[in-house]
C-alpha cells in the first residue's frame, strides 16, 4: 500500500515495508547534519567577507567586481557557473542510460574556452562593454537587436538554466532528505539570493571558488567509492554491458539493454543517439554561444584585471572541464551497474514506483549512488556538493540576469535613473526571476523525458544558433550590418520556435512510447537541427547585409577582428542610454547624509547602497580611466606562459577525443 502526496506537480511517495523501495530520510545523523551546517556557515562567511572588501555601490563594482579579479578565481568561477546540479543529475543520468558520449559535451569546451580568451574577450574589452547586448548595440546600432537578445537571454535562463538546476537539485533533496521540495528549494534560493543581491559579482566569484573546491573534493571521493564497488575500470566496462533490469515485460530489448557503442564518444551519424557530426559541429555552435556570447560566462572574463588573467582563467576552466567525464559520467554508469532495477528501469509502472515518473529513472543515478554507498558524514559532504553546484550556478545566473535587465532593459524605461536606482532595480529583478523560475519547474519535470541534460541541450539547439551566427559574423565580417543581423535573428527564431513548440505539443516520447511528432519536424536530431538553423541564419544575415548599406569603418574601430588594432576614436552609431553622472550620484550633500536614520544607514550599508563622497574626476582623468579599462596589453612573459598552456590544453583535448572516440 502506498500514499502519493503531490506538491505543485512533484510526486512525493511514501511506502510501507511491504514495498520494495522504502523512502527514508538518508541524512538524519549528526555527522551528516554537522557537515551541512559547517558548509553553509563557510559559504556565508566567504560571501560576507567578499561583500565587505569590494565596492558594491557602483555599476562597475557590483556587475564587474571593479575589474580587479585574477586568473584563479575567474577560472574556478567559470567552471562553477557552468557545472550546476543539472550536470550532476543530468549528465550522470544520461550516462547511465546511454554511455560515455554525453561526456563529449564537456570536452568540447576545452577548445571553445581558448577561442573565448584569445578571440572574443579582447574584442569585448576593447569595446568597453558590460553586457553582450551592449556590444551588439555598439556593433550594429539601433535598439531592437539589443532588446531582443536581452529578452531571449532572460527567457533561456528561466526555461533551461535556473528551472533545470532547481529541479535537479530538488531530485537530490527529495531522495536525501524527504522534504517538501518547494520549501527546501525556497530555503536554498533565499540563501543564494542573499549574497547575490547584497554582494554583487565579487561575492559570486569568490563563493564560486569555494564551491569548486567542495565539488571537486566530494565528487573525487564518491568516484573512488564507486570504482571500488565495481572492482576497477576494466571490470566496470564488462559489468555495464550486463546491467539490465530484471522486470522488462514484453518491451523490446533495445529499450533496456546498454548500447553497443556505450564506450564510444563518436557514434554513427545516422543511427547514433549522439551522432558524431552533431557532437563535433552542432555542439560547437551551441558552445560558441554559451562560452563566447552568453552573459553568465563573459561577465566573469570582463571582471579580470588584465587580458593575461582572462586567458589564465580560461585555461584553468579548460583543465577543470576534463573532470566531469570521470566525476559524473562514470559514476552515473556505475550506478546503473549497482542498481539496474531502479536506474535502468524500463517498465512504466516500475519507474513510477521508484522515482515518480513513467519515462525512466536515470535522473536519480547520481543521488542514488550517494545515498547508498557513502558513509555517514560523507553523505553530508555530497549533499553539500550538490548544494554547491546548485548555488554556484544560480548565483552566477542571477547576477548576470540582473546585469542584463538593469543595463539593457531598465535603462530604456528610465533613461534618467541614477546609479543607486539601477542598483536597486537589479536587486529587485533577481527576486522576480526566482519567482518565475519556480513557477516553470513543473514544465521542466514534464518535458525532460527521463534525461534532464538532453532537455536543456535541445532547447539551446532550437534558440541559440541564430545568436551564435550574429556574434561570429559580427566579429569576423565587418560587412554585416543591422538589417542583416535583425532579420537573421527573427527568421532563425521563428524556425527554432516551430520545432520547440511542436515538441512541447506532441511530447518527446520514450523508447516504449515514441512521440507522434511529424518526422519532417522532429525527425532531425536536435544537434543536426542546430547546424541547419545556424547555416540558414548565416545565409540570411549575409544576404540581407549585402543588399543593404554597409557600416562605415569609423563606427567599427575595435569592434570587429580586422579593425581590432585601430587607435582612432570610434564614432558610436548610438549614444549610450545611461551615463554615470558623477555629480549627482557620487557626491551627496552633508544635509542629505544627515537625514538618513540609523536603520536606513544599516540597510543601505548591507545592500551596498550607502552613499559615498568621491572626488570629481577631470576630463583627463576620465580618459585615462577609460583607457585602462579597455587596455588589452600583456606582459610578454605571462603572454608566452598562457599561450603555451593553451597549446597544451588543445593537445590534451585532441588526445582524449581520440582515445575515447
Amino acid at each position: 500500500m502506498s500514499q502519493d502526496y503531490s506538491y505543485f506537480g512533484f510526486s512525493f511517495i511514501k511506502r510501507n515495508a511491504e514495498n520494495e523501495t522504502t523512502n527514508t530520510v538518508a541524512l538524519n545523523n549528526a555527522a551528516d547534519i554537522s557537515v551541512i551546517v559547517v558548509y553553509f556557515l563557510v559559504v556565508l562567511v566567504v560571501g560576507i567577507l567578499s561583500m565587505v572588501r569590494t565596492n558594491r555601490s557602483t555599476v562597475g563594482g557590483f556587475f564587474l567586481a571593479g575589474r580587479s579579479m585574477v586568473w584563479w578565481p575567474i577560472g574556478a568561477s567559470l567552471f562553477a557557473s557552468n557545472i550546476g546540479s543539472v550536470h550532476f543529475v543530468g549528465i550522470a543520468g544520461s550516462a547511465a542510460a546511454t554511455g560515455i558520449a554525453i561526456g563529449g559535451f564537456e570536452w568540447n569546451a576545452l577548445i571553445v574556452v581558448v577561442i573565448l580568451g584569445w578571440i572574443f574577450v579582447p574584442i569585448y574589452i576593447k569595446a568597453g562593454i558590460v553586457t553582450m547586448p551592449e556590444y551588439l548595440k555598439k556593433r550594429f546600432g539601433g535598439q531592437r537587436i539589443r532588446i531582443y537578445l536581452s529578452v531571449l537571454s532572460l527567457a533561456l535562463y528561466v526555461f533551461t538554466k535556473i528551472s533545470a538546476d532547481i529541479f535537479s537539485g530538488a531530485v537530490f533533496i527529495q531522495l536525501a532528505l524527504g522534504l517538501n521540495i518547494y520549501l527546501a528549494v525556497i530555503a536554498l534560493l533565499a540563501v543564494t539570493a542573499l549574497y547575490t543581491v547584497t554582494g554583487g559579482l565579487a561575492a559570486v566569484i569568490y563563493t564560486d571558488t569555494l564551491q569548486t573546491i567542495i565539488m571537486l573534493i566530494g565528487s573525487f571521493i564518491l568516484m573512488g567509492f564507486a570504482f571500488h564497488e565495481v572492482g576497477g575500470y576494466a571490470n566496470f566496462e564488462k559489468l555495464y554491458m550486463q546491467a539490465v533490469p530484471s522486470k522488462t515485460g514484453n518491451i523490446s530489448a533495445e529499450c533496456y539493454e546498454p548500447r553497443e557503442d556505450s564506450f564510444h564518444l563518436f557514434r554513427d551519424p545516422i543511427t547514433g543517439d549522439l551522432p558524431w557530426p552533431g557532437l563535433v559541429f552542432g555542439l560547437t555552435i551551441q558552445a560558441a554561444w554559451y562560452w563566447c556570447a552568453d552573459q553568465v560566462i563573459v561577465q566573469r572574463c570582463l571582471s579580470a584585471k588584465s587580458l593575461s588573467h582572462v586567458k589564465g582563467g580560461c585555461i584553468l576552466c579548460g583543465y577543470l572541464k576534463l573532470l566531469p567525464m570521470f566525476l559524473m559520467v562514470f559514476p552515473g554508469m556505475i550506478s546503473r551497474i549497482l542498481y539496474p532495477d531502479v536506474v535502468a528501469c524500463v517498465d512504466p509502472k516500475e519507474c513510477e514506483k521508484h522515482c515518480g515518473t513513467d519515462v525512466g529513472c536515470s535522473n536519480i543515478a547520481y543521488p542514488k549512488l550517494v545515498i547508498e554507498i557513502m558513509p555517514d558524514g560523507l553523505r553530508g559532504l555530497m549533499l553539500s556538493v550538490m548544494l554547491a553546484s546548485l548555488m554556484s550556478s544560480l548565483t552566477s545566473i542571477f547576477n548576470s540576469a540582473s546585469t542584463l535587465f538593469t543595463m539593457d532593459i531598465y535603462t530604456k524605461i528610465r533613461k534618467s535613473a541614477n546609479e543607486k536606482e539601477l542598483m536597486i532595480a537589479g536587486r529587485v529583478f533577481i527576486l522576480v526571476l526566482i519567482g518565475m523560475s519556480i513557477a516553470w519547474i513543473p514544465v521542466v519535470q514534464a518535458a525532460q523525458s527521463g534525461q534532464l541534460f538532453v532537455y536543456t541541450q535541445s532547447i539551446t539547439s532550437y534558440l541559440a544558433p541564430p545568436v551564435a551566427a550574429v556574434f561570429l559574423l559580427g566579429i569576423f565580417c565587418k560587412r554585416v550590418n543591422e538589417p542583416g543581423a535583425f532579420y537573421g535573428l527573427m527568421i532563425g527564431l521563428c524556425i527554432g520556435l516551430s520545432r520547440m513548440i511542436t515538441e512541447f505539443v506532441y511530447g518527446t516520447g520514450s523508447c516504449i512510447q515514441p512521440s507522434n511528432c511529424p518526422t519532417i519536424i522532429c525527425g532531425v536530431h536536435y544537434l543536426y537541427f542546430g547546424i541547419i538553423l545556424f547555416v540558414i541564419s548565416c545565409t540570411i544575415i549575409l544576404t540581407v547585409s549585402l543588399m543593404t548599406k554597409p557600416i562605415d569603418d569609423k563606427h567599427l574601430y575595435r569592434l570587429c577582428w580586422s579593425l581590432r588594432s585601430r587607435t582612432e576614436e570610434r564614432v558610436d552609431l548610438e549614444v549610450d542610454d545611461w551615463v554615470d553622472n558623477q555629480d549627482s550620484n557620487s557626491v551627496d550633500s552633508d544635509e542629505d547624509e544627515k537625514k538618513h536614520g540609523f536603520c536606513k544607514k544599516a540597510v543601505m550599508c548591507f545592500c551596498g547602497l550607502e552613499t559615498k563622497k568621491g572626488p570629481k574626476l577631470t576630463k583627463e582623468e576620465e580618459e585615462e580611466m577609460k583607457k585602462q579599462l579597455t587596455d588589452t596589453s600583456e606582459v610578454p612573459l605571462w603572454r608566452n606562459v598562457v599561450n603555451a598552456n593553451a597549446v597544451i590544453l588543445l593537445c590534451v583535448a585532441v588526445f582524449f577525443h581520440g582515445y575515447f572516440g
